[in-house]
């Protein structure tokens, strides 16, 4: 980590770009879901707009959201560090709460609010952030000893215990890479880098071992032939829909497999379905763009001589680049198949608000240096 203070001057005019870019980011995923969910919502709910209406809700609320953090002094968030940690603690154990957690496809990820429903984890991966980077940048010195980055540890810890008992290893997993990445940006010697990945390594393996539903996709990733009907439907669909695509696509909403053929499209698998329309030049120009967005992520990081600042902005642009590539990998077949929705992108409502209040953040942010 650069040699920071606890300053910064403000200035009236953030970094615009981001901005544009986030708002593109969201117009286009709003584009893909209509045309990912067209056929299944008319099917379903008697209306093809039915997920894309959904979705304007959520990008509507997450643009409130997403102005009133970039109008609301980022140092200020300083004392909502704590409160937010233990309110997502409170909000992930509800989850397990008799008529309050609702489960959905032999999981509970949810709690229900009347007729909505909220997924704590999301704002649990945002406490998380937030608690680090006040903690750290009280005494930049915590980052360099063991002693001291141990309430991160237990901290990250206890979401992630939390959250694969839903069961959720894809956003466990993303709590676990986020806490290592902070910590490293944050100054973390090697020493203990090695000491806290290698456990966490065995850990997950150990953790794939003990679920049957694992193992199962474990064995779908390796051979997904071996099951065309069974776990390895879903990647097989996913890797029809890419190959479909070729250079250049077969055109805006003229997708087949999102004719009921490929689950979740227009949620995990939508990536495979923007692949299908666009073609591999379409994929291109689509990475451009969620490069482009970390690029001035980690640019707005590093110009900051704020250590919060720089610690909030670099967690909020790690999980932004961590949940794309996560996805990315999925939908390839390029790691086991994991439900994880791309940022932005991907039908949810607690997803989009989340991050694009984030989003609100890390111009706030900019506001003092790029």
């Amino acid at each position: 980590m650069p040699k920071l203070k606890n300053k910064t001057a403000p200035r009236a005019s953030g970094d615009v770009f981001l901005l544009a870019a986030v708002v593109l980011l969201s117009v286009i995923g709003c584009v893909f879901i209509y045309s990912a969910s067209s056929y299944s919502a008319e099917a379903t709910y008697g209306d093809s707009f039915y997920f894309v209406k959904k979705q304007a809700i959520g990008i509507a609320l997450g643009v409130a959201a997403m102005l009133f953090t970039a109008n609301f002094s980022y140092e200020k968030l300083k004392k909502f560090a704590l409160p937010l940690a233990i309110v997502a603690l409170v909000l992930l154990a509800l989850v397990f709460v008799p008529f309050v957690g609702v489960e959905n496809y032999g999981a509970k990820r949810w709690i229900g609010i009347g007729s909505l429903t909220v997924q704590p984890s999301e704002i649990a991966k945002f406490a998380f952030i937030l608690f680090t980077a006040a903690y750290i940048a009280k005494r930049p010195d915590r980052a360099r000893s063991f002693k001291g980055i141990l309430p991160v540890l237990g901290y990250g810890a206890a979401l992630c215990v939390l959250i694969i008992l839903e069961p959720n290893m894809s956003i466990t997993a993303c709590v676990g890479m986020l806490m290592i990445a902070m910590l490293f940006s944050a100054g973390m010697k090697i020493k203990h880098f090695m000491c806290i990945l290698l456990p966490a390594l065995a850990l997950g393996v150990a953790l794939i071992f003990a679920e049957p539903y694992r193992l199962s996709r474990l064995s779908a990733f390796l051979n997904p032939w071996a099951s065309p009907k069974g776990e390895g439907y879903q990647l097989i669909q996913s890797l029809y829909a890419l190959g479909s695509g070729g250079w250049f696509g077969v055109g805006l909403f003229n997708s087949r497999q999102k004719y009921a053929f490929l689950p979740f499209s227009e949620s995990d698998f939508i990536l495979s379905v923007i692949g299908e329309e666009t073609g591999f030049i379409g994929l291109l120009a689509f990475f451009a763009l969620l490069g482009f967005i970390v690029y001035r992520g980690i640019r707005i990081a590093a110009s900051t001589k704020n250590v919060f600042a720089y610690l909030l902005a670099m967690g909020i642009t790690f999980i932004f680049g961590i949940q794309v590539l996560v996805n990315a990998l999925v939908v390839t077949g390029s790691i086991p198949p994991t439900g994880l929705p791309l940022p932005l992108v991907s039908s949810g409502n607690t997803s989009i608000i989340i991050f694009l209040a984030e989003f609100g953040v890390l111009y706030n942010i900019s506001k003092g240096g790029v």
